[in-house]
């Protein structure tokens, strides 16, 4: 069979690159190896015998532009969270830092509260105010052709702040922006999701990652999916579909030749005029290698770093600050352990091997805002899911022995976990029908298995700075690879990572407007 574009991957970004294409009147491919859409976008039911889907793998959404859902005329529903954070003190877990959008006044006072200083929340509130100009003029230009650093560096206005983030390591900033320990782990926590890298790293990937946390929507905010993550693949998937493009599950590609446009998979063979990568940049390689076909760049490290924990409680647990109420520190995102000195202590352990002792994590949860996820009869009871990212567990800690590993470093997030709250989670973990403890815990391992992420690596590769780093590149997608008919149309692209459709787009544009 021959197609004018096959997309290898069903996920977000290859469901976004076929509903372009297809709309566009060209006949599209797309083959999935698993039994399903939505690839690392899925909302699953995690505990036998309990009706709560949750998003599994990824959570939030932030960097999905509304263009795209206004162009593929998406059923996507996303709820603005109203409390950005709430960290307990390191030192003082009996009193925390409450982050609420929606009232200036009680913000600044536990700034006060917890610094010592009537400045600290002045200072917040201007970074993240000169942030927020910097992101509401850069984020536009992600679904754009790829303008030169300088030129970006021109556009958003911030000079000063620009060269800070782009030249410098970002504990550099935060060492000049506050003196507070708790505050600097706030904010550095944004440059560590998926990322394995110290806040001094000299190669600047902790920077990049913090900007892309913070350049989202233009505004940074974290929004979320009204029934789950994948609500929002399953609206791609219908898009595609609504415009006849061709979705085939099951459908492991084993081979592909940029010389004669041909896929191979199990039970099937098509030839293309352009062929999009939705996998990783190192997926790809495996399979242009099985053509006999020269790989595309990438990095040779491309490892993950995060355990991933699914849990449903009968209720959310008291904290130790009896001052916070549970329903609005858990509303935004409840950092633990996240002090900037615990964080660099963190990294320094894990870089020699082992599971950090107190490992920093981060949980929220969804049905605190969309109890749409839980079953009717679960839904009417105090039940809650959280979602817990924890940082710094790199894929080499797992690899020697993968399952008792798991349990090493699930036991020492739970009673990191446990040092901010006034009862053991263990009190309030909801029961499955088999009776077992309502948690999963997903190690860098376990993802690569599960939805073929090399490494773990939730971004596929290393985040890569939004604009060109070379002159070629002005005026490119960020998609192109030395193949004229292969694109990177997933989370590997420039400006890729996170659930954003940002490389779909992309990927689909670079094919429309030769």
């Amino acid at each position: 069979m021959r197609y004018d574009d096959v997309i290898i991957g069903a996920g977000h970004n290859g469901l976004t690159a076929a509903a372009y294409l297809a709309r566009a009147g060209r006949r599209v491919l797309v083959l999935e190896q698993a039994g399903h859409v939505g690839g690392a976008a899925v909302s699953a039911q995690a505990f036998p015998g309990v009706d709560a889907r949750l998003s599994r793998y990824s959570y939030l959404v932030s960097l999905l532009p509304k263009q795209v859902i206004t162009d593929l005329d998406l059923d996507v529903r996303l709820v603005r969270r109203r409390y950005s954070s709430y960290t307990p003190v390191p030192s003082d877990p009996s009193l925390g830092l409450l982050v609420d959008t929606g009232d200036e006044q009680a913000t600044a006072a536990r700034f006060r509260a917890v610094t010592g200083s009537a400045d600290a929340y002045a200072a917040w509130r201007a970074f993240y105010g000169r942030m927020g100009s910097l992101a509401e003029r850069l984020f536009p230009t992600v679904l754009e052709p790829l303008q030169s650093r300088d030129a970006v560096r021109e556009l958003v206005g911030e000079g000063e702040l620009f060269d800070a983030l782009t030249t410098r390591p970002l504990a550099a900033l935060l060492e000049e922006l506050v003196t507070d320990d708790t505050v600097r782990g706030v904010i550095g926590t944004d440059a560590l999701i998926g990322t394995f890298a110290s806040l001094h790293s000299t190669d600047l990937r902790q920077n990049i990652c913090f900007l892309y946390h913070l350049i989202g929507g233009g505004t940074g905010d974290w929004d979320v999916p009204v029934g789950g993550m994948g609500a929002v693949t399953q609206s791609l998937a219908k898009a595609a579909v609504a415009a006849r493009a061709e979705i085939a599950t099951g459908a492991a590609v084993s081979h592909v030749d940029p010389a004669t446009g041909e896929v191979r998979w199990a039970g099937g063979q098509a030839t293309a005029d352009t062929i999009h990568a939705a996998c990783a940049p190192a997926t790809l390689n495996r399979l242009l290698a099985a053509a006999g076909a020269d790989p595309v760049p990438t990095e040779d490290d491309v490892e993950g770093a995060q355990l991933k924990v699914n849990l449903l409680l009968t209720r959310l647990p008291r904290l130790r600050d009896t001052s916070a109420d549970p329903a609005a520190a858990f509303a935004g995102t409840f950092h633990i352990n996240e002090g900037y000195r615990q964080l660099e202590d963190a990294h320094a352990q894990a870089e020699s091997g082992r599971v950090p002792d107190l490992p920093p994590c981060e949980i929220y949860c969804h049905t605190l805002s969309d109890r749409s996820i839980l079953g009717p009869t679960l839904a009417d009871t105090d039940a809650q899911t959280l979602t817990l990212f924890g940082l710094h567990m790199p894929a080499r800690l797992f690899r020697d022995d993968n399952d008792a590993t798991r349990q090493k470093a699930l036991e020492a997030t739970l009673r990191s976990l446990d040092t901010v709250l006034a009862e053991p989670i263990s009190d309030v973990l909801a029961r499955d029908g088999d009776g077992n403890p309502c948690i999963e815990a997903k190690t860098p391992v376990d993802l690569e298995e599960a939805v073929g992420l090399p490494g773990g690596n939730i971004f596929h590769r290393s985040l890569q700075w939004p604009w060109a780093e070379t002159p070629a590149e002005v005026g490119t997608w960020g998609v192109e690879t030395p193949y004229d008919n292969v694109t990177i149309a997933g989370a590997g692209a420039r400006r890729g990572g996170g659930v954003s459709g940002i490389p779909g787009h992309n990927a689909a544009r670079a094919v429309l407007d030769r």
